[in-house]
C-alpha cells in the first residue's frame, strides 16, 4: 500500500466540488443564491459556450475589499459565525463551500464593489489560486465563470447535451424567481432572453411571467397563519379541474426550494378524490417557520430538510391547502392548530406499519404514514369548519336545457357553461355524506346472496365497521356468501350486487382509503345518470346544490364537472364583434 501524503489544496477543493458542483446548473444555483442573500433586486444570468461559460451580475451589497481572499477560501462565510447560528439560518447559503469549489473547476473573474467604497475589486481565480486588484465598477457583484470543468475532462463526459443542461438552469431560475417576486431576474442563452421577471413583488404577476397566464387564471390563494406554533403558509394552488401530467411542485421552506416528502404528502392528501390518477396540480407554496424548528443542514445541496414537529407541519399544510381550494377564509385571530397526540408520533429507524397508532413519522425517510381513521378525523374537522361559513345567496340559474340528456347548458355572463349532470350531483352527494355523522339506511327484508372470493371476504370482515358507518349492513351466511341487511336510503333502488361489486372493484386489492371508496361508490350510485332526461326544475336543483359544494371543480374520481366556452370565442367563430 502507498504511503500516506497530504493532498494539495486544489485537489481537496475538487473533491469537495463533486458534492456541491455537479453540473452548470449547480454553479448558477450557488452564485444566484449568493446574489439573493446580498439583497440584490436585479439579477442577470447569461449562459454561453454550451453552458460552460456563466456570467451572473447583481446590484447587491457587494464584497468588502478586505474579504476578497477569504471569500474564495474553503468554509469561509459571512452568514454564520458560531454553533448556535447553524440552527438559526436566515439565508440561502451558509456552508462557505461554493466559491472555493467553483474556482477549483473553472476560471473565474469576480468584479465587486460595496457602497462604502468609490472603487471596486477585481479577483482573478484559477486552480484555486486568487489574484486581485482595484478596478472601477458599479455597486454589486459580477461573477464571470469560464471553461467550467476545463481541468476535469472526465466530468465533462458525464454532462448531457447543452440544451438539457440549460433546461436544468432554466428550471432553477424559474424556481428562485417564484420564491423571490421582489427581485427582477433575467436569463439569457447565447444573447437571447429566455426568462424575465419585473420584480414587482407581486407573486401572481411573477407566475404569469415565469409560467403562463392560463396557469395564473386557474389558481386559488392559500394563506394561513398560526401564531401559537409560529407557522405561516402562503402561495397558490391550482383548482382540481386544471391539472398536468408532470409532478413538479414549487415547494419552499422560508423561501428555500426543497424536496420534502412531508410537504408533498400533505399536498397530495389534500387533492385526493379531487384529481384523476396520473394528473397533478400546480403548486406554489412557501412555508414559514422558526429556523430552529427545521434543519436545512442535511445535505450540501441544502434541498433536504428535517422538521422538529413533522406531524404538526403535515397537518398545517394539509388544512391550509384544503381551505384554499374551498374558498374558506380563516379568521385573523390566533387559532391553535390541532396537534397529533404524542403517542401517535413515533420516532424510529424503520416504519413499523403494524403498530396501532394512527400517524407514523419515519425520520430517516421524512415520510408520514396516515391511517384511514386519522384521515376521517382530519376531514371531519374540516367539514365542521366549513359548516360555519356564511353561505352565499342562491342565484337562479339561466338554464337553456339539456344536451344529449347528459349535459346541462347554462347561459352565463362570460359564456356558455356546460355541466355534466351526473358528476355534478355526485360531487354534492359525496360532500354531503362526508359531512353527515350518520347515514340514513333502508332495511332490506329480501336480499340476493352475493358470492365473494376468499380475499374479498377477508377485506369485508376486517372492515364491517366502516361499511356500517356509511349505512351498509353486511352479514355473512357462509364464509364466501354475504347479504345486505341494509343500504343507504338514497340508493335503495340500486341492486346490492352492483353496489358491492363496484366497491370491491375500486379496492383493487388495496384497502387504503377504503372509507373514501365506499363513499365514492355510494355517491356515484345515488346520482342522476348520464342519458337521463330531466325537467327544468330537476336541472335547477342539481345546479343549485352543486354550486354549494366546497370543491365544485371535479367529481370524486377526478373528472372535471363543468366547462365554459367564452362568449368571445363563440362570437369570433360567427365573425361577430363580442
Amino acid at each position: 500500500m502507498a504511503r500516506i501524503k497530504q493532498l494539495s489544496k486544489n485537489l481537496i477543493n475538487q473533491i469537495a466540488a463533486g458534492e456541491v458542483i455537479e453540473r452548470p446548473a449547480s454553479v448558477v444555483k450557488e452564485l444566484t443564491e449568493n446574489s439573493v442573500d446580498a439583497g440584490a433586486t436585479k439579477i442577470s444570468i447569461e449562459i454561453t459556450n454550451e453552458c460552460r461559460n456563466i456570467r451572473i451580475a447583481d446590484n447587491g451589497s457587494g464584497i468588502h475589499p478586505d474579504d476578497i481572499m477569504l471569500a474564495f477560501s474553503k468554509h469561509a462565510t459571512s452568514k454564520i459565525s458560531n454553533d448556535e447560528d447553524l440552527f438559526d439560518i436566515h439565508t440561502l447559503g451558509f456552508r462557505g463551500e461554493a466559491l472555493s469549489s467553483i474556482i477549483s473547476v473553472s476560471k473565474l473573474t469576480c468584479t465587486t464593489r460595496t457602497a462604502d467604497y468609490e472603487y471596486g475589486t477585481k479577483a482573478v481565480c484559477e486552480n484555486s489560486e486568487v489574484k486581485y486588484s482595484q478596478t472601477g465598477c458599479a455597486i454589486g457583484t459580477i461573477m464571470d465563470v469560464r471553461d467550467l470543468f476545463f481541468n476535469l475532462p472526465a466530468r465533462l463526459k458525464f454532462l448531457k447535451s447543452s440544451n438539457t443542461e440549460f433546461s436544468y438552469i432554466q428550471e432553477f431560475v424559474q424556481s428562485i424567481a417564484l420564491a423571490h417576486p421582489e427581485c427582477a431576474f433575467e436569463l439569457k442563452k447565447n444573447g437571447k432572453t429566455t426568462l424575465k421577471t419585473t420584480g414587482q413583488n407581486n407573486l401572481l404577476q411573477t407566475v404569469k411571467e415565469v409560467c403562463t397566464a392560463d396557469i395564473a387564471k386557474s389558481l386559488k390563494e392559500v394563506l394561513k397563519t398560526d401564531k401559537l406554533s409560529n407557522l405561516k403558509i402562503s402561495g397558490y394552488v391550482s383548482t382540481p379541474d386544471f391539472s398536468r401530467s408532470s409532478k413538479k411542485y414549487h415547494m419552499y421552506i422560508n423561501s428555500r426550494a426543497v424536496k420534502c416528502p412531508v410537504f408533498q404528502k400533505a399536498v397530495d392528501t389534500a387533492y385526493k378524490s379531487l384529481i384523476a390518477n396520473g394528473k397533478y396540480p400546480f403548486i406554489l407554496l412557501n412555508l414559514e417557520l422558526s429556523p430552529s424548528d427545521v434543519d436545512v443542514n442535511v445535505h450540501p445541496t441544502k434541498k433536504e430538510v428535517r422538521y422538529k414537529n413533522p406531524n404538526q407541519v403535515f397537518n398545517f399544510i394539509f388544512t391550509a391547502v384544503q381551505a384554499g381550494l374551498s374558498n374558506y377564509k380563516e379568521h385573523t385571530e390566533i387559532e391553535p392548530q390541532p396537534v397529533m397526540p404524542k403517542s401517535n408520533i413515533v420516532d424510529f429507524v424503520r416504519p413499523k406499519m403494524e403498530q396501532s397508532g394512527d400517524v407514523y413519522f419515519d425520520k430517516p425517510n421524512d415520510t408520514v404514514y396516515i391511517s384511514d381513521k386519522e384521515m376521517v378525523k382530519i376531514e371531519t374537522q374540516q367539514h365542521k369548519i366549513f359548516a360555519e361559513e356564511i353561505k352565499p345567496p342562491i342565484i337562479e340559474e339561466n338554464i337553456i336545457g339539456q344536451y344529449k340528456n347528459t349535459y346541462i347548458l347554462i347561459e352565463k355572463e362570460e359564456g356558455l357553461e356546460i355541466v355534466d349532470q351526473h358528476i355534478a350531483e355526485e360531487r354534492y352527494i359525496y360532500e354531503k355524506l362526508m359531512a353527515e355523522k350518520e347515514v340514513v339506511s333502508q332495511m332490506l327484508f329480501v336480499s340476493d346472496v352475493i358470492n365473494v372470493t376468499d380475499s374479498e371476504a377477508e377485506i369485508i370482515k376486517e372492515n364491517l365497521g366502516k361499511f356500517e358507518r356509511f349505512g351498509y349492513g353486511v352479514e355473512f351466511l357462509k364464509p364466501n356468501e354475504v347479504i345486505f341487511r341494509k343500504i343507504p336510503q338514497m340508493i335503495a333502488k340500486v341492486d346490492p350486487k352492483e353496489i358491492l361489486s363496484d366497491i370491491l372493484e375500486n379496492i383493487e386489492g388495496s384497502i387504503d382509503r377504503l372509507e373514501e371508496k365506499i363513499l365514492i361508490t355510494t355517491a356515484c350510485k345515488a346520482s342522476v345518470k348520464a342519458g337521463q332526461k330531466l325537467s327544468l326544475w330537476q336541472m335547477q336543483e342539481i345546479i343549485k346544490k352543486w354550486r354549494t359544494t366546497k370543491m365544485p371543480y371535479t367529481c370524486p374520481h377526478g373528472r372535471p364537472i363543468s366547462h365554459i366556452i367564452p362568449h368571445k370565442e363563440i362570437a369570433s367563430f360567427f365573425m361577430r364583434n363580442a
